[in-house]
């Protein structure tokens, strides 16, 4: 994305700190160009879905800046409205509604006239592949279905901005891809999204630019390949068993997740420590860093608090 693109979402100092003392949000600033798939990368209690809340007008900031599309979101929360399509994270379709149902309703609700919203139905349905489940409803469709239905009733509005929080949460991997696939072929048409996420490979795979957040902070951003290269190491090399002493601090970064270790380090150090590992009969794994590797780094522990 070049640095000319307009802005289509820019927050600058956002704190939120609610009624009971708990500071979700301290300090957040980010800007996301028009096109881009811009990824919110955190643990749970992070700030993600605060922040996200904030920028669709469904929560008030303590404090700071959010502005969508050039208008401020708290001086003119229905024009944001108007002109944005939120995927929420606790949405779920009505189970005795079909798809089209769901669709036809939700553009009406919002001020489609009824033939236009029939045909931008019946349209969306069959760019994401839906037209076969079209009068089944929800209640006899799969996890990954149904939040395919909450996904087409945001795209199938066209809004200049769509914000999807945690949009894959409980789904199994196939349906994970499924929405994965919906999502940038939705990016490929030129649109602008927002999404959150807690799991490391959506947000690398789908962001062209990410932020993570640390109790309500930016801890890193930039592209995916910016992220990682902060880490200045290319391989991640992860043992796991701890018996005996491996002398692995000697190769770089090293990091223990539960009941593993994690070695941060460069292609040499990655071959030393799987020659040591296959000579004590130790089980280890070895690939490229990622953006994973980077969030372990800045956030370290899951965060408790509910943000």
């Amino acid at each position: 994305m070049g640095v000319s693109s307009p802005r289509v979402l820019e927050a600058t100092g956002v704190e939120k700190v609610y009624d009971t003392g708990t500071r979700a949000l301290d300090g957040l600033s980010l800007n996301v160009d028009k096109g881009e798939i811009y990824g919110l990368l955190g643990a749970n209690g992070a700030g993600k879905t605060t922040f996200v809340k904030i920028a669709a007008t469904q929560l008030l900031p303590s404090a700071g800046t959010v502005t969508v599309l050039g208008v401020d979101a708290v001086a003119s929360p229905k024009e944001v409205r108007r002109r944005i399509a939120v995927v929420p994270q606790e949405g779920r379709p009505l189970l005795l509604n079909t798809p089209y149902e769901h669709v036809l309703t939700y553009l009406i609700t919002r001020g489609m006239d009824i033939p236009t919203a029939r045909r931008r139905a019946e349209e969306t349905l069959a760019d994401l592949h839906m037209d076969s489940y079209r009068d089944t409803i929800c209640g006899n469709l799969s996890g990954g279905l149904r939040q395919r239905v909450l996904i087409a009733m945001a795209m199938s509005t066209e809004a200049e901005l769509l914000i999807l929080d945690e949009p894959t949460i409980g789904l199994d991997p196939v349906a994970r891809v499924e929405v994965w696939n919906l999502v940038r072929e939705y990016a490929d048409k030129g649109r602008t999204i927002v999404l959150t996420t807690h799991y490391m490979d959506e947000a690398e795979f789908l962001s062209d630019r990410l932020l993570i957040v640390k109790r309500g902070k930016g801890v890193a951003s930039g592209t995916p390949a910016e992220i990682k290269s902060r880490l200045k190491a290319t391989h991640a090399v992860v043992v796991k068993s701890l018996e005996g002493n491996l002398g692995l601090e000697a190769y770089g970064n090293v990091m223990k997740t539960g009941s593993t270790v994690r070695v941060l380090t460069d292609r040499r150090g990655a071959d030393e420590i799987s020659a040591t590992c296959l000579a004590k009969g130790v089980e280890f794994s070895v690939r490229s860093v990622s953006v994973e590797d980077v969030f372990i780094k800045e956030v370290g522990e899951i965060e408790s608090e509910t943000a």
